[in-house]
This record gives structure tokens, C-alpha cells and sequence, in this order.
């Protein structure tokens, strides 16, 4: 595999989840972007959701996880950037379809919702599914 970068960050409530997610894609071989929180000291979501953006616009970052309580409100505040298309996923045919049809390429967790090992499984599912193409390229071309 290529050097690939996931950049992942969360707010305080998807603090933890966020250091189980680094160990996951270090052990599955990629380099991992941390851009915080790094505690679990309460902070607003959006700032780090607008971090996440600014490393896949840049090019430090191939994709992002993104972690919050609900996922909701850091894949809204990620979703604000036309370089960003975040999904929040809840199994791994949700991950499948985002990437397959929506080449999307920020995914969103909620700890507060969800259990590690379908973060897990769907992250997983996320990282290994390529775009489909095709009829989709213009629907997606249209979100940015």
C-alpha cells in the first residue's frame, strides 16, 4: 500500500473513540494526521471539523474520520467546505454506498451512539471501498 494519510479528529466526547481509531489505521499501515482534541476537556466541534477540511485541501491528508457524541454535528461543520464530503455511517453498507456512489471522503462516527467494533468494521469498509465512477462523477462534481 502507498503511503496514505487518514487525518482524524474529534471534539471531547469522541476524544477516546478517536485514540482507539489512531491505533486501528497506525496497526492497519497508515500514517494518521492527529489534529485533537486531545483530552476530553470540553471544546466545539466545528473548530476541528474546519482542521480536518484544511488537511484534505491542502494535501496532508488523503481522507478523515471525524468523531463527535452524535457524529451529526462535526459532519455538518465538515460538510460547510466544498473540498468535504462527510458521512455519518452506522455499518458497513452505509460506508460501502458513501464511497462506492458519493466518493465520499470523510467519514463520521458518533461515540455517544455507537459501538467500537462497528467503528471499526465500517471504517474498515470505508478505507478498502473505491468509487464507482461512472453516472455517479457528475452528481459528485455537483457537490463541489
Amino acid at each position: 500500500m502507498a503511503a496514505v494519510t487518514i487525518a482524524v479528529a474529534s471534539d471531547h466526547a469522541g476524544f477516546a473513540f478517536k485514540e482507539s481509531v489512531k491505533e486501528l489505521l497506525e496497526d492497519m499501515g497508515y500514517i494518521v494526521l492527529d489534529l485533537g482534541t486531545h483530552s476530553e476537556q470540553s471544546v466545539d466541534y466545528p473548530d476541528f471539523a474546519d482542521a480536518l477540511a484544511r488537511a484534505l485541501d491542502d494535501g496532508r491528508a488523503n481522507r478523515g474520520v471525524a468523531i463527535c457524541g452524535s457524529g451529526f454535528g462535526i459532519a455538518m461543520a465538515a460538510n460547510r467546505h466544498r473540498n468535504v464530503r462527510a458521512v455519518v455511517c452506522h455499518n458497513t453498507t452505509e460506508a460501502h454506498l458513501a464511497r462506492q456512489h458519493n466518493d465520499a471522503n470523510v467519514i463520521a462516527f458518533g461515540a455517544r451512539t455507537m459501538g467500537m467494533e462497528t467503528v471499526v468494521d465500517s471504517l474498515k469498509t470505508f478505507l478498502v471501498t473505491e468509487f464507482e465512477g461512472g453516472r455517479h462523477v457528475p452528481r459528485v462534481a455537483k457537490l463541489s
